[in-house]
């Protein structure tokens, strides 16, 4: 039986409380009658909590599901087990006209900016779409005022209201969909992704953007990603995710400067340093194997098939709870202390053959 993770001491200032969630989609077969034969665990048991105006990112492979999981917060996704409290609220069994109304709060920036923005509607039309769903397009002269104070936010002329988004750089359209998040006046933003689309040069600009919103809004956010630098610059605290599960919490400097999660050690290890004689002098981690699938986690802990420091005494067997080392640094691994202070040493991984199960063929792209 896994233990229940211990929880983070907060000051009562939580906005977004998670408590052991999971997500799990079914698995059909059949031509006449479906029936479901296993489950994608693309979340499985995460605890974390989020105060008002930080950033919380997220990081973790492509398939560890990151994205579902903000997908949950939001109740986009219905979670198979635990509660999402937002504000004291939990979202979890609201349904309906609450779910819609609590949902004006809670927004999501998505990680195409192009697919995600309707070719159809002008900017004006897509901004004010949303204010008329929560009732707040009742006069034309505010709304129009309101809709030129969000463009000039996010950087964008006023004359941008009658273009389409076809009209618009990759850079553009993401402000315009930060613009659209912020037109109901949330609290909480989900940005999943929000500048993996973009050029290196406009990601700068669009992470200095959110920052400036931020303080500007007084807004919270949480920020999936996978890009390590792109965490660093813009999170106060970062959770590591590993199939399912969070493997490690940190402040973002804590979390670069010791890791203590052998899978955030790999991950750190392989973001080139420009410095020459740092990057051929350091630890250089080189995981084997692939990713093994959500609809057939290994038992034990996650991350024992792939990991360097395993022991066969707890990790094949014991799922490791997600435990505090330090004050604001928790880690779910049986072994952490030991492999700080250097008591066992990695040792060299075989990669093992994924077997072709039944679920072969199955899709599997809503588990990232």
């Amino acid at each position: 039986m896994t233990a229940a993770p211990e929880k983070p001491e907060t000051d009562g200032n939580v906005l977004v409380d998670v408590e052991d969630v999971a997500v799990h989609f079914p698995i059909k077969r059949g031509v006449v009658l479906d029936r479901t034969v296993g489950h994608v665990y693309a979340v499985d048991g995460v605890s974390l909590r989020i105060e008002r105006g930080e950033t919380y990112g997220l990081v973790g492979e492509s398939g560890c599901g990151k994205s579902t999981l903000g997908r949950a917060v939001l109740r986009l996704e219905k979670p198979t087990a635990g509660r999402v409290v937002f504000d004291g609220v939990d979202l979890s069994g609201m349904k309906g006209e609450p779910l819609r109304r609590m949902r004006r709060r809670m927004q999501m920036v998505f990680q195409d900016p192009l697919s995600s923005l309707d070719p159809r509607q002008s900017v004006q039309s897509l901004l004010v779409e949303g204010m008329r769903a929560h009732g707040l397009a009742t006069d034309p002269a505010a709304t129009d005022r309101k809709l030129r104070e969000l463009l000039s936010a996010v950087g964008l002329p006023s004359t941008s209201l009658r273009k389409y988004p076809h009209e618009f750089s990759g850079g553009q359209r993401q402000r315009i969909g930060i613009a659209r998040a912020l037109s109901v006046g949330p609290e909480l933003v989900v940005a999943d992704e929000p500048v993996s689309a973009l050029d290196v040069s406009v990601q700068a600009q669009v992470l200095n953007l959110l920052e400036d919103l931020q303080e500007e809004f007084g807004l919270t956010y949480l920020v999936i990603a996978h890009d390590l630098a792109v965490v660093r610059h813009i999170a106060d605290r970062v959770g590591v995710m590993y199939l399912g599960g969070i493997v490690e919490e940190s402040t973002s400097d804590d979390l670069y400067a010791e890791p203590l999660h052998p899978y955030s050690k790999a991950l750190l290890s392989a973001v080139p340093v420009p410095d020459p004689v740092v990057e051929d002098t350091r630890e250089q981690i080189l995981l084997s194997g692939d990713l093994p699938s959500p609809a057939d986690p290994p038992s034990g802990c996650r991350f024992h098939t792939r990991c360097p420091w395993r022991q066969p005494s707890r990790c094949d067997t014991e799922r490791p709870a997600l435990r505090e080392l330090k004050p604001g640094h928790r880690v779910a691994c049986h072994y952490a202390e030991e492999i700080r202070d250097g008591r066992i040493q990695p040792h060299e991984v075989v990669a093992q053959a994924v077997d072709p199960t039944d679920f072969g063929d199955r899709d599997l792209t809503s588990a990232g």
